[in-house]
């Protein structure tokens, strides 16, 4: 008898089927393990293991007993798919929710604009001058990182198909991808500490070591947008008598505006967040320091975090919470803006 016949003959011996809700059954013999476990003194963490394990296993196995091999399969690989999904959201609903509640509390309109300066004991300060900070610091990356990082991804696709130096581009963009952060800051402090004098720490050199990190986020972005834009487009401006430059900007670059914009946005908020580069490069100020030329350290908001946090006292750890939410909703408010634009700039489809 072939594979097929006795698949055929399972198929008609099985007519009987898990009754309704037999998912809450076991999901509630699971609940009563993971109890058991924790009054046994296995702890929280080991209960829950245990209450899985058990909801993991007893389900498929109710199904084999009453259904068949395949309908087991398929309720072991959905609750794997479902478990997977829990570890990964369950770590980023608690962290919203810690941030969120400890520093909702220190939130107010002067802590948004103090400055540290001369706070001493119980007096009010803020963050008023790092937020400013981490707003200059990051625009003059996004200054310096956003059209090289565009032209660069045009030439990759546009002209340097195939040829050595595109692939030499992509390469080093591909080691810059993977840099640690603190030695973009090494390399910014080293670079300015050579033009200008020794321990120079200012605001535009930490917006030189935030773009080093946003450059390749940029270009491979605008890289993989270009790439989606069919050739076709391209060949009939080229029939056209379209030079490539005007095929560039009034085509290309068009179509692929959404995505574009969308991945500068992401790439400033993936560095908005950075500490290790800014604290080497721009250094800490209590003060508010506007001028990212003057040849004085500029606070950011991730260095304010830290530096109230090292200072182990409760206020200081009140302030640590309070700018990590602030940094949290820029974050926020960044990749809420690049989901809009994506949304408004994406191509039209259907008629």
């Amino acid at each position: 008898m072939s594979n097929t016949d006795l698949s055929n003959e399972e198929t008609k011996l099985s007519h009987a089927t898990l009754p309704r809700g037999a998912q809450w059954l076991v999901g509630v013999a699971a609940v009563a393990l993971g109890g058991l476990a924790l009054v046994l003194g296995m702890g929280i963490v080991g209960a829950a293991v245990i209450g899985l394990l058990g909801f993991l296993i007893g389900y498929p196995l109710w199904a084999l007993l009453v259904e068949n091999r395949r309908s087991a399969t398929d309720k072991l690989v959905t609750g794997l798919v479902w478990t997977a999904f829990a570890v990964a959201v369950i770590p980023l609903i608690w962290l919203v929710y810690t941030v969120v509640s400890r520093g909702a509390a220190t939130l107010s309109p002067e802590f948004l604009t103090y400055s540290m300066r001369s706070v001493t004991g119980d007096e009010q300060g803020g963050l008023y001058h790092a937020l400013m900070g981490t707003l200059i610091v990051t625009g003059i990356a996004a200054v310096i990182s956003i059209p090289i990082g565009i032209m660069t991804a045009i030439y990759l696709i546009e002209y340097g198909k195939g040829n050595r130096l595109a692939k030499t581009i992509t390469f080093l963009v591909d080691v810059m991808t993977g840099i640690p952060s603190i030695v973009a800051g090494l390399f910014a402090f080293a670079l300015f500490t050579l033009l200008v004098g020794p321990g120079t720490r200012f605001g535009f050199g930490g917006g030189v070591a935030l773009s080093l990190l946003m450059i390749p986020t940029v270009v491979r972005s605008t890289e993989e947008m270009l790439k989606l834009v069919p050739d076709d487009l391209r060949e009939a401006a080229y029939a056209l008598g379209v030079p490539k430059w005007r095929t560039i900007t009034k085509m290309v670059l068009p179509t692929a505006i959404g995505g574009i914009v969308t991945g500068v946005v992401l790439s400033i908020s993936r560095v908005i967040g950075e500490t290790a580069p800014l604290l080497v490069a721009s250094g800490f100020n209590p003060n508010l320091n506007t001028s990212p030329f003057e040849d004085s350290p500029m606070m950011t908001v991730p260095v304010f975090i830290y530096t109230q946090l090292s200072e182990a006292t409760a206020k200081g750890v009140e302030y640590a919470w309070g700018g990590a939410l602030v940094l949290f909703i820029l974050v926020m408010v960044l990749n809420l803006i690049a989901r809009i634009v994506g949304t408004i700039f994406a191509p039209k489809t259907g008629r």
